[in-house]
């Protein structure tokens, strides 16, 4: 034990030099070593919160410190111990004083609690989202006009989300009895499908086709999926006969979603267009503040100002910048400070990098697009659509994955490197001769990678 105990030791303090003094102290740090069992090495802490964090962010590093020193791979096990205050709480006879929380659930309320409520009071407004702002308010009022459909658009982060939900929350609050329907453009798509495949589109046409309100996020994901575009063009098409509101959210305004039908992109544009553009230093200021006030935590203007200058694109990083704060000041008992602020900032932006796509996300999109399912493109059948669908699936797999040919294979029922070749340059001459497929083939892939 006593040598496993130094190997541990040593571990822990090679990965010191590679992370931030606060995310050593609470992370890695309170790791305790236990024993080596053949190639698993099994260490433990005292929550289940700082044994997900781990897990999820930093097992990877640790795996390879074991490596370094041991000469061979390692699985690694953290359980959690309770420690004896948390022992004698549970065998106390004293039932007048309540139970104290552990620390995981300290920091699960942390991350649970403090969410804004989505109205427009809680919407805070600057010089980048006025108009839309203005917009959304005066359709939840009714005050509708020429505003049908409502489409807003502009990057993720940016609060669009929010002001559906705020649109719905207002329209609730004024008129009970109004039915209204918040779906994202993905879900409307799965709900189709699914709707054809068991028979059941008279349901799927009465919870749309009559609404009084429609708000739909993220229309981009009807891009290039011919049947679901024509199914919502009727139910566009009826809503907006009859009055009813219809309010959509994108990346993108309609002209740049390039596999959009023309008939949808004009409908699109018969209303208003509001973009949302990223926040200005005022207004990431001021979404701050509010956070640290809902999680009744003071952050010093110093602070509050420099997270400001450094997270500019997204106001879930802002809010998540608070978030960590809070929960360093629980479980370090650190209060904010410049240099917890960078190191937060630097792990938000190490985060914000794309998530590796997994090929079940991939073959699931192109599925939805040429209505195929998931299991054929797999399999080894020889349709035109399903051999099209597949040629698809490996060229949008290999363009985002990078994943060599041979793993490539084995997911399409072990296809040879020479298989995967021609399914490669079919797609690329058919991206060649026909600008159509190109373009859903881009569609495809800008997809994916937004999700």
């Amino acid at each position: 034990m006593t040598n496993f105990a130094s190997v541990v030791d040593v571990v822990k303090s090679s990965l010191e030099s590679e992370l931030s003094p606060t995310a050593y102290n609470l992370w890695i740090a309170p790791l305790k070593a236990i024993e080596l069992r053949d190639s698993d090495v099994v260490l433990s802490l005292n929550n289940d919160f700082q044994k997900d964090i781990i897990m999820t962010k930093y097992s990877h590093m640790l795996c390879k410190g074991f490596k370094d020193i041991l000469g061979f791979d390692v699985k690694i096990t953290i359980v959690v111990e309770e420690n004896e205050e948390d022992n004698s709480s549970k065998t106390s006879s004293k039932p007048s004083e309540p139970p104290q929380s552990s620390p995981s659930q300290i920091l699960d309320n942390i991350y649970n609690n403090g969410e804004y409520q989505y109205t427009f009071d809680t919407f805070i407004v600057g010089s980048t989202n006025t108009f839309a702002y203005a917009a959304c308010k005066a359709v939840a009022q009714n005050q509708t006009g020429a505003y049908n459909p409502l489409f807003i658009y502009g990057p993720s982060g940016m609060g669009k989300t929010h002001l559906l939900l705020a649109i719905n929350h207002e329209v609730k609050k004024n008129n009970p009895a109004l039915n209204i329907v918040y779906i994202n453009g993905e879900a409307f798509t799965n709900e189709f499908i699914t709707a054809i495949e068991q028979e059941t589109t008279r349901e799927f046409h009465e919870k749309y086709r009559n609404v009084d309100y429609l708000l739909m996020d993220d229309i981009q994901f009807l891009a290039g999926k011919t049947q679901t575009q024509e199914e919502f063009f009727y139910t566009f098409n009826e809503l907006h006969q009859v009055g009813k509101q219809i309010v959509l959210t994108s990346d993108r305004p309609p002209k740049e979603i390039k596999t959009l039908e023309d008939r949808l992109r004009t409908r699109f544009e018969w209303g208003l267009l509001a973009d949302i553009a990223p926040s200005d230093f005022e207004t990431r200021v001021a979404i701050i503040r509010r956070k640290a006030q809902l999680l009744h935590i003071e952050v010093p203007d110093d602070v509050v100002k420099y997270i400001a200058k450094n997270l500019k694109n997204n106001i879930r990083q802002l809010e998540g910048a608070v978030k960590k704060m809070k929960a360093y000041k629980l479980l370090a008992n650190s209060s904010p400070s410049i240099n917890m602020a960078h190191s937060i900032i630097q792990d938000i932006l190490n985060d914000n990098q794309p998530t590796p796509v997994t090929i079940e996300k991939i073959i699931g999109e192109v599925g939805r697009t040429f209505n195929v399912s998931e299991k054929d493109i797999r399999s080894t059948k020889r349709q035109s659509q399903i051999a099209k669908a597949r040629h698809i699936a490996i060229f949008v797999v290999r363009e985002i994955t990078q994943a060599p040919y041979e793993e490539i294979g084995k997911e399409f029922s072990n296809r040879d490197h020479s298989t995967i070749t021609y399914s490669l340059k079919q797609v690329e001459n058919m991206m060649k001769k026909d600008a159509k497929q190109k373009e859903i083939i881009e569609d495809i892939i800008k997809n994916i990678r937004d999700q």
